[in-house]
């Protein structure tokens, strides 16, 4: 089993045609030297990435906005893996969510507290619907049925984080 890990990884790598030409970076976009919002604004543009700027009427600051990827992982339609296929399961897919977010395709993710449909979200950093399709649909939990995707588009202010 823990050659199917290096597997996946390996065909994410490998996989998806539509790869940035480098990962997006928090730390990279936003150093400790500040990086003007028109700087920011070029490079994202160049690298196909959706946004809109505008005003903020109280700070009068320039709020740069993105588009980005929500993925609703749902629960899928095979739930009948034995406990050890499950955690195995489980397993490829934590790893590949970290590696979502390590290669910075993925800023954030999480399961929901309840036992609803929908099992959690991961929100995809990059520039395509196509391209954060092609990624959450990599999920091992995904490839084998457990879970089944729905990915929306999703605006945000760049450089923003949770509170």
């Amino acid at each position: 089993m823990k050659y199917l890990g290096y597997l996946f990884l390996f065909v994410l790598v490998i996989g998806c045609k539509e790869t940035p030409e480098k990962a997006v970076d928090a730390k990279a976009e936003f150093p400790a030297e500040k990086v003007s919002v028109l700087e920011t604004k070029r490079e994202l543009e160049a690298r196909g990435f959706k946004i809109f700027d505008y005003v903020d009427q109280k700070t009068k600051d320039t709020i740069l906005m993105q588009q980005y990827f929500m993925a609703f992982l749902k629960r899928g339609t095979n739930t009948s893996q034995s406990k050890e296929e499950l955690d195995s399961l489980q397993a490829l897919h934590l790893a590949h969510l970290g590696n979502m977010y390590e290669l910075g395709y993925a800023d954030i993710s999480g399961p929901f507290g309840d036992d609803g449909e929908i099992r959690g979200i991961t929100i995809y950093n990059v520039p395509t619907l196509k391209m954060a399709d092609s990624l959450a649909n990599l999920d091992p939990m995904v490839a084998a049925g457990r879970l089944a995707i729905e990915i929306h588009p999703w605006w945000a202010a760049k450089g923003f984080s949770l509170r």
